[in-house]
């Protein structure tokens, strides 16, 4: 069932998830994933405050329809006002999912060294009793969580796969791909990943009957396509992409801008990107949309 439609059965039209658990288990990890798959995320919101900050997610007319709220026990009330906010939530009708993150305390006191800091509740003690205290507060609110996930033995992309089976669409674990083409005149595009150079196709500018026209008119598309090494070319960096879109989703990066370069801008960087997008478009896992930066600026 997707995030969407779950939404729909709980008739608000919002998504609740309160994200809370062992210091060092791993909420800052989850709280980027969530906002990676679309989710609103609040951090250490006051327990009191999470009701009013759903509620205003609820009025925003569709703008936010998924809410995760990252809860530690830097609220000393954390425990007894969480759970009553949680059964006022139900109440209201948003169903929220409690995601609890734990970790073993020779795990948890090895992250903890790394950084070097204190455990939020060691005080004068030591690091390990701040870890015991801190699990004995939050034992009643694992054993209320939805979905308890242990990370003594997750990596960080291990972690970010879970938070997506459970919390994720098909449409957000997508890599969006954006084809950018542009004239190499005006400058290489800032926020481009990957640069790809089809000025050693032959120009359609110096065909008079082209020279008019633009790589989405069919005319120049044939003319470019049809040139030594066109079909080659986009067949080998096609299958250079998908390699690296599955290596993007595996390390969690959600964006691709692919630029692709002619002189101009107008003929050959925007036929080959035409190209590119539709072989792209139809890979599993991938979003393409197409940005023409130059055309029409000579």
């Amino acid at each position: 069932m997707t995030g969407e439609t779950m939404a729909e059965d709980r008739g608000t039209g919002m998504e609740v998830a309160v994200v809370t658990g062992l210091s060092g288990a791993g909420r800052s990890t989850a709280a980027k994933c969530l906002e990676d798959l679309g989710w609103f995320v609040v951090d250490n919101l006051p327990p009191e405050l999470i009701a009013t900050m759903v509620e205003l997610g609820a009025q925003a007319r569709g703008a936010i329809t998924k809410v995760a709220v990252v809860m530690d026990v830097r609220s000393r009330a954390f425990t007894d006002d969480l759970s009553s906010i949680i059964k006022d939530l139900d109440a209201r009708g948003y169903k929220p999912r409690v995601l609890f993150l734990e970790a073993t305390d020779a795990v948890l006191v090895r992250r903890f060294e790394q950084v070097r800091r204190g455990h939020p509740l060691q005080g004068d003690g030591r690091l390990i009793d701040g870890i015991t205290a801190e699990r004995q507060m939050l034992a009643p609110l694992r054993e209320e969580a939805d979905l308890v996930l242990e990370t003594s033995a997750l990596s960080v992309h291990d972690l970010r796969a879970k938070i997506e089976d459970a919390f994720g669409t098909e449409s957000a674990t997508q890599t969006r791909v954006t084809v950018l083409s542009f004239g190499y005149k005006y400058g290489l595009p800032m926020d481009a990943d990957l640069v790809m150079d089809v000025r050693f196709l032959p120009n359609p500018f110096w065909i008079p009957e082209l020279r008019d026209h633009t790589g989405l008119d069919a005319e120049v598309r044939n003319y470019v396509l049809s040139q030594e090494g066109a079909e080659e070319f986009l067949d080998r960096y096609h299958q250079l992409l998908r390699l690296i879109g599955a290596g993007y989703r595996r390390e969690g990066k959600r964006y691709l801008t692919l630029a692709v370069g002619c002189t101009g801008g107008k003929h050959r960087s925007v036929a080959i990107s035409e190209e590119l997008s539709r072989l792209l478009s139809n890979e599993d896992g991938m979003a393409v949309k197409v940005i023409h930066r130059d055309l029409g600026r000579e």
